[in-house]
């Protein structure tokens, strides 16, 4: 490597994405190619960056297999931050076995950290957990340290865990002072404003007021019945039952548990449940049924008696019952919650992440469009969503968590 192409690399290594450039702009080698691709991502031209590295890997010949898959790794990279996460996969797990065979352990480790920062932009909370648990990255450089705490840190948000969230934190905060780069100073500093902002509001005879996620904690902890608005489930200490996939049957609950230690109506509890502005025997019918299975559900946590005007949900004796409701009341609060990390989703991209189709995210979106919530930009597969920082509260509870009961 010549003195130009090794001044870049420490400049980009440094965050300098400008001082890079000066090296490099004029040249149209393969190395060169890949050094701007780079500079172009810190600088935030994610189509430029993209179009730069794609030409360098070309470039790069089948004898240069380390260099191809540093581009891939890049390439996955600004795909990452341009919220594509339909890329495969599989190229970036053939460039990690390149960096193996050869020796590069941090170019394995960066590798590794974009496989588990993919994990939780489509919600596989559990999943990423386990491998950044196998992992060790306190030896490596300060930046991929402050990185993989920054990926401990979202984990422990997602699971409601703001203990062990703020031992990441201050990790992260640790790792990015050695490291220097004022732009990851500014990503940590910034990613710790959700553990001071409400996550959650506690409902209790008609009233709401916010609290925090050490609040969300250690409400979860108690022994009290809780009914959780944000991940749809119904707790009791360690015991939890999901109802995520039954959106009728948690209506029904959280309408028992607005009205407790009173009933609910049964009138109230079919609007709630069903849409219902006419009510008839078939919806009264609707409600028998339902309120039979959720009994079937709640039956290792609680009981549900039926009364004269309509249900009343019965706790443990001596316990009380819940209600942990979203910061925000929308259809489209999950989908919010994703586009307030203030990057450009695709549709494909928002339907991936939150296990929906894309017609599904397309409706949604359209609404928060009329609302004012989301706009778009481009048109047909270049169209992309954003929307201003969700102010005034953390979204963590309202990510999407697949296939994980924390």
């Amino acid at each position: 490597m010549d003195a130009s192409l090794a001044a870049a690399g420490r400049a980009l290594g440094a965050g300098d994405p400008l001082a890079a450039l000066k090296q490099v702009a004029l040249r149209d080698d393969p190395p060169a190619l890949a050094l701007r691709g780079v500079a172009m991502a810190q600088l935030g031209d994610l189509p430029r960056a993209r179009m730069l590295l794609r030409r360098a890997a070309r470039a790069f010949g089948p004898g240069q297999p380390l260099e191809r898959a540093r581009c891939v790794t890049a390439g996955a990279e600004v795909a990452l931050a341009a919220r594509e996460l339909g890329w495969p996969p599989a190229a970036l797990t053939a460039a990690l076995r390149t960096f193996m065979a050869h020796g590069e352990r941090e170019n394995a480790a960066h590798a590794r950290l974009l496989q588990l920062r993919r994990l939780l932009l489509l919600g596989r909370v559990g999943e990423a957990d386990e491998q950044l648990a196998a992992l060790r990255f306190a030896e490596g450089p300060p930046r991929l340290a402050a990185v993989a705490a920054l990926v401990a840190f979202e984990i422990a948000l997602r699971r409601g865990r703001p203990g062990a969230a703020e031992v990441a934190l201050a990790g992260a905060r640790d790792a990015a002072a050695r490291a220097a780069i004022p732009a990851l100073r500014a990503e940590v500093e910034q990613a710790g404003l959700g553990l001071s902002l409400p996550a959650a509001r506690l409902v209790a005879a008609g009233q709401a007021r916010s609290i925090t996620l050490a609040e969300v904690e250690a409400l979860l902890a108690s022994p009290d019945l809780v009914i959780d608005g944000c991940r749809r489930a119904v707790r009791r200490g360690e015991a939890a039952v999901r109802l995520a996939g039954r959106p009728a049957l948690f209506e029904l609950l959280a309408g028992l548990a607005e009205a407790w230690p009173g009933e609910a109506p049964r009138d109230r509890l079919i609007e709630r449940a069903f849409g219902a502005r006419r009510i008839n025997g078939s919806h009264r019918a609707r409600l028998r049924v339902a309120i039979g299975r959720l009994r079937s559900a709640l039956r290792p946590l609680a009981g549900i008696r039926t009364t004269a005007g309509g249900f009343l949900l019965e706790p443990p004796e001596g316990r009380a019952v819940r209600l942990l409701a979203p910061p925000l009341e929308s259809p489209g609060a999950a989908l919010l919650a994703l586009l307030a990390d203030g990057e450009a989703w695709s549709t494909s991209a928002l339907a991936l992440a939150l296990g929906t189709s894309q017609r599904t995210a397309q409706r949604t979106l359209a609404a928060l469009r009329e609302a004012g919530q989301a706009r778009a930009a481009g048109r047909g597969r270049s169209r992309r969503w954003v929307a201003a920082p969700v102010a005034g509260f953390a979204t963590c509870l309202l990510l999407p968590v697949a296939g994980d009961p924390g």
